[in-house]
């Protein structure tokens, strides 16, 4: 359904929409009954809060494009981050190791491997260019969007071929995304068939935790606007100081990259000082509820009727993730990683800085800044993988 059928069109009409989506999950999931305690034990209430906008979207409630998602993305979701890196604990992260990278490297090599294959099996019923597009992808996948910008020059990839990659990235992307939310709930059972060592997550949760219940105050308004001027006047100083003229760009190091590397390490930096203290006051909470919002706007982006618009493309795009979700475990079986590591890894593949905190906040809620990382260091690699991953599909395709 197209932007102008749909029932709320005005920015701030759609941002209270997805204010009160998001709200009256919460409130249902707190709800002292049983059957809505197992129902949101099984699937989390962050599904919700971008399946229902999804929903809203495929139903033409609210717009599948507006100004108001772009604003959330660019100034929202940055404000939310850097107070998530302010309340870091790093030390006790830092005691996770490296089991938690090795898994998220085995999941980038299943994006490299997964595409060349998905298009061998579906060269035929796809577009003769179409391996151009397998490049674009790759970029977007593990890079984000600056990537995919990036891979579409590098790769020459035309727009009846970007159009397709781009609903098959939406669709299975953010499809991937809820998957992930709801095997939350899994993680112990997952943990005890894998003999997974957990025992380092749960110290680290609960020295993290025992902290800031020993130190919590009472939010008092001089903090609150403390934290507020923080979290906004902050990355958006950030983001002016990115996108200042002697900073190198590129097309992957745009001034959105840079944006996201400067907030982790300003917020790193931060956390070493009294600044912290303003978790004691709940800087992560008012944190989280920016980053919750920008997900429910990532699920209005989706509009459910496109899957019929490209099902070869998107057929593809679900085999190349199967794939890479194949490598995710096999890594989670040899290393004995703990579940939360398979979500992290993934999520900063498939989804990057935007969403892999959302995802490890569901598993681990002290945790979130790991996801950050994860997404960071898929950034990181995201140029040379795409590179590689496009290169191989063009052997396949004879160019």
């Amino acid at each position: 359904m197209s932007n102008q059928q749909a029932l709320i069109q005005e920015p701030m009409a759609i941002f209270a929409y997805l204010i009160a989506v998001v709200g009256a999950v919460f409130m249902l999931s707190t709800v002292d009954k049983k059957p809505l305690q197992k129902f949101f034990g099984y699937l989390p209430p962050l599904i919700w809060m971008y399946f229902l906008p999804m929903l809203s979207t495929t139903f033409g409630i609210i717009p599948q494009s507006s100004d108001l998602y772009g604003f959330m993305g660019t100034y929202i979701l940055p404000a939310g981050l850097l107070l998530l890196m302010i309340s870091t604990n790093v030390p006790a992260t830092f005691k996770l190791g490296g089991k938690a990278v090795l898994v998220f490297l085995a999941g980038t090599l299943g994006v490299v491997v997964g595409g060349p294959v998905a298009y061998a099996l579906f060269q035929g019923v796809l577009p003769d260019e179409a391996w151009r597009g397998v490049g674009a992808l790759a970029g977007s996948w593990i890079g984000g969007s600056a990537n995919l910008g990036a891979m579409q020059v590098a790769f020459d990839t035309p727009d009846d071929i970007l159009s397709p990659i781009i609903l098959t990235d939406t669709i299975v992307g953010i499809g991937w995304m809820g998957v992930m939310i709801s095997l939350a709930g899994f993680q112990q059972r997952f943990n005890k068939w894998n003999k997974a060592d957990n025992s380092t997550i749960k110290r680290v949760n609960e020295e993290i935790a025992t902290d800031v219940q020993r130190n919590a105050k009472p939010l008092q308004l001089p903090q609150l606007f403390g934290i507020l001027s923080i979290a906004f006047a902050g990355s958006f100083l950030v983001r002016v100081f990115a996108d200042l003229s002697f900073i190198p760009k590129s097309d992957v190091m745009n001034t959105s990259t840079w944006t996201f590397l400067i907030i982790t390490a300003l917020g790193i930096a931060l956390s070493f000082t009294k600044v912290r203290n303003l978790e004691y006051y709940g800087a992560s909470k008012i944190g989280y509820a920016g980053i919750y919002l920008f997900l429910a706007a990532i699920g209005a982006r989706a509009n459910l009727m496109d899957i019929v618009d490209a099902p070869e493309f998107i057929l593809m795009g679900l085999v190349w993730l199967a794939i890479h979700v194949l490598f995710l475990f096999t890594a989670a079986r040899l290393l004995r990683a703990p579940l939360f590591f398979v979500a992290v890894g993934s999520q900063g593949n498939i989804g990057g800085t935007s969403s892999a905190p959302i995802v490890a906040s569901v598993f681990q809620p002290a945790l979130a800044p790991v996801g950050l990382l994860m997404g960071i260091l898929g950034n990181v690699v995201g140029t040379y993988a795409a590179l590689i991953c496009g290169q191989l599909a063009r052997m396949i395709a004879g160019g």
